[in-house]
């Protein structure tokens, strides 16, 4: 039996705190100076992972995070899309860059008259007047009568050159968790939003051709401490140790875990697709390339009379203005001076940015940091980094050996996520990183790799038996909770040489001493957890 496996470890290692124990995880907030003018077009997260809901395994399941750090109480606006904008999830089943599908969102925000209106009589005088308030009463599955304003959306599905494809019709967007006085079941509201509907010339599903998609406001699904991360990494030390009483066996949060970091008690807003993995592939390869994209239109004119529907006049093409496929790479990779190059980039043209992956600055910031604690960046041109960030890397092992892994060379330069749906690659896990379960590693394919930088999935080594090597988990894909800055951080600092002279701390076990566990996620799409209310608490979910 052979099994082809293509790893894309992201180099984009970042927002890690070095032996501190404080909360730091893998989103992209904030990343560039024109998005955070622009947060409604800010794409923060992006995960692909064969669904792991009971049932589902046929299905591949995408979700594109937006709009970063919502505070619960944020109103009286709240988070709503932008109707200008127009939001992509693109996916390349043929290796060259290009996309092959794209599913493009657009949405609409309506002010609903009899909800949004009260008649206010003074003195026999009556004055029909628009409230400050999204809601004038109770909102349920059944009953969204009160809401004020009422946000929609239409997907379309391109498939390369072909025009544009509707898929479905009007959908419906929860609106965001107002508080539990104004939505007394969220989830129960949240879920009625999950819409079931028929892609065109998609033939696989059950029935042929379903799908699910949702569009509305989600937990964070990560907790960091944002300022200790960029105030120069702060720790106490090279991060080899692991604390919270987790170990490298069993990583998952733990009962005493530190739930204060900045982006735990947050909301973001999910775009999520559950597809058919059959209608995503090509006839020749099983692996796909997916990544985000937010676009906007060219010209913009502010109206100096301003209204709801038209604060201002937009028009011209869409241009790109955000980019998100592996984790981190324009937050902590990319320099300042060509962070909103990297938004506009089209994958294909990734090549623009390599130097910043060949020389790459974070590893030498490390080292600068905690060198003294044995932190030494590899001293090599990163050829292994553009191999894992932007080619992935090709074994082609037979079950029951361990061999060398080979550079990827039947496919270009570029970045975005892949993920193989291939059965070989494993069962998808009841849950994400469940503490104590055998089958689930949080260092995902990096637990497949020996201490001589072969790769071993002989039937022992594979986490169905209690091996570390976990072939759904990241960088084959990205499931909701995987340890991505674990094992970015450790590719970024050397693991995948094979020997110390070229990368001295390439054995140190980096870690940001920070697990997500199971409670943190749920079972079924769209897997991340309801939002925080805006009447609080937000300590717990």
């Amino acid at each position: 039996m052979r099994r082809r496996l293509v790893l894309a470890a992201a180099f984009a290692a970042g927002a890690c705190v070095l032996g501190t124990g404080a909360e730091a995880q893998a989103s992209s907030h904030r990343e560039a100076p024109f998005v955070t003018e622009n947060p409604k077009v800010d794409s923060t997260d992006f995960y692909m992972f064969r669904s792991y809901e009971s049932g589902r395994s046929d299905y591949v399941t995408i979700i594109a995070n937006y709009l970063p750090l919502q505070d619960a109480y944020g109103g009286p606006n709240y988070f709503t899309l932008d109707p200008q904008a127009r939001y992509d999830i693109n996916i390349d089943n043929n290796a060259d860059g290009v996309p092959d599908l794209s599913f493009q969102f657009q949405f609409q925000n309506t002010l609903v008259a009899a909800a949004n209106t009260l008649p206010i009589t003074l003195e026999g005088v009556t004055k029909n007047n628009s409230v400050s308030l999204i809601n004038l009463g109770g909102i349920s599955a059944v009953d969204n009568s009160k809401l004020g304003v009422v946000e929609t959306y239409n997907l379309n599905v391109v498939r390369g050159a072909a025009a544009p494809v509707a898929v479905g019709g009007t959908f419906n967007k929860p609106v965001d968790n107002i508080g539990t006085t104004s939505i007394a079941n969220y989830a129960a509201y949240s879920a009625a939003n999950i819409h079931t509907t028929t892609l065109p010339g998609c033939a696989g599903g059950l029935p042929a051709g379903q799908i699910k998609v949702f569009v509305g406001q989600r937990a964070e699904g990560f907790a960091a401490n944002i300022g200790v991360v960029f105030d120069l990494i702060q720790g106490g030390g090279i991060a080899g140790v692991i604390t919270n009483g987790s170990t490298e066996a069993g990583r998952g949060r733990q009962a005493n875990a530190d739930d204060t970091g900045l982006l735990y008690g947050k909301n973001v807003t999910s775009i999520a697709l559950e597809i058919p993995r059959t209608c995503l592939t090509s006839a020749t390869s099983t692996i796909i390339g997916g990544w985000t994209t937010a676009n906007l239109h060219q010209a913009r004119v502010l109206n100096p009379n301003a209204s709801y529907t038209v604060p201002a006049k937009e028009g011209g093409a869409f241009t790109q203005v955000s980019r998100l496929g592996m984790p981190l790479v324009n937050e902590v990779v990319v320099g300042i001076k060509d962070k909103d190059l990297y938004g506009s980039l089209a994958v294909k043209d990734t090549g623009k940015i390599a130097d910043y992956v060949t020389h790459p600055t974070l590893p030498a910031i490390i080292e600068i940091l905690y060198g003294g604690a044995g932190a030494i960046a590899p001293k090599k041109i990163r050829t292994d980094l553009v191999a894992t960030f932007a080619q992935g890397l090709v074994v082609t092992p037979t079950v029951g050996a361990a061999i060398p892994f080979t550079q990827n060379t039947t496919t270009g330069v570029f970045e975005y996520l892949r993920l193989n749906v291939a059965d070989g690659f494993g069962a998808p896990p009841s849950k994400a990183l469940q503490v104590g379960n055998v089958g689930i590693n949080g260092l995902g394919v990096l637990g497949c790799f020996t201490a001589d930088r072969h790769v071993d999935i002989t039937a022992a080594n594979l986490v169905a038996n209690g091996g570390p090597c976990d072939l759904q988990g990241f960088p084959n894909g990205r499931r909701p909770g995987d340890d991505v800055v674990d094992i970015t951080l450790r590719v970024a600092m050397g693991a995948l040489f094979a020997n110390d002279v070229d990368a001295p701390a390439r054995n140190v076990p980096f870690t940001d001493a920070n697990f997500n566990g199971a409670e943190q996620f749920d079972d079924t799409f769209p897997y991340l957890k309801n939002p925080f209310p805006g009447n609080g608490p937000y300590a717990k979910n």
